[in-house]
């Protein structure tokens, strides 16, 4: 049995998003990440290959944590009130973890990493956001009968577009409003219902 890790990675993660949102990219450098950490440079190297390895992970753990929520607020309901959870679960994950949210609003891949995302970066992201497309795709199909672009996009202006705009009109606050969740999950109602065939 391998012996447990000394440093542990989210630490180590949470250092670098840390980071990032105080100074910005450049600041992240591998011996500032190990210094903030605690973690030595050579830990690092080893995880996570390089600058880049530590920011991917540090992003796409952000995304991981987002997707779960929003996924998870779906169920097998009714596609309006699935997709007006999705909606407020966006919310709900910019109150609970905003540090992540603050990452995932501000800083693209290519904001990031050295030379800009690479092959394997792209295709990690595509497998992490195929099911939520595919959720989409079906929240179109029961609302609008198809999903097609146009379909899609439409669902994606209730569920994706609105909370996005929300988080980022709020992103710097020191604490979302109480009333978000509530005006949001309105909002939401209104734009899906109104796609019913």
């Amino acid at each position: 049995m391998a012996p447990p890790r000394k440093h542990d990675t989210d630490a180590i993660l949470d250092a670098a998003r840390t980071l990032v949102l105080a100074d910005g990219p450049r600041a992240a450098g591998v011996a500032a990440i190990a210094a903030a950490s605690g973690a030595p440079v050579g830990t690092l190297y080893h995880r996570f290959g390089s600058r880049n390895g530590v920011l991917t992970e540090a992003w796409l753990r952000a995304l991981a944590r987002f997707q779960e929520r929003v996924m998870g607020a779906a169920g097998d309901r009714d596609p309006v009130e699935a997709g007006v959870a999705m909606a407020v679960a966006a919310v709900r994950f910019g109150r609970e973890l905003p540090d992540d949210a603050k990452l995932l609003l501000n800083l693209r891949p290519s904001d990031l990493l050295d030379g800009g995302p690479d092959a394997e970066f792209r295709s990690r992201l595509d497998r992490m956001n195929a099911p939520l497309f595919g959720h989409l795709r079906r929240l179109a199909r029961d609302l609008l009968g198809a999903d097609g672009d146009r379909e899609v996009d439409a669902v994606s202006r209730a569920v994706v577009d609105l909370p996005y705009a929300a988080l980022r009109r709020h992103a710097h606050a020191a604490e979302l409003p109480d009333w978000l969740d509530a005006d949001l999950a309105t909002t939401a109602r209104t734009l899906l219902t109104s796609y019913r065939r």
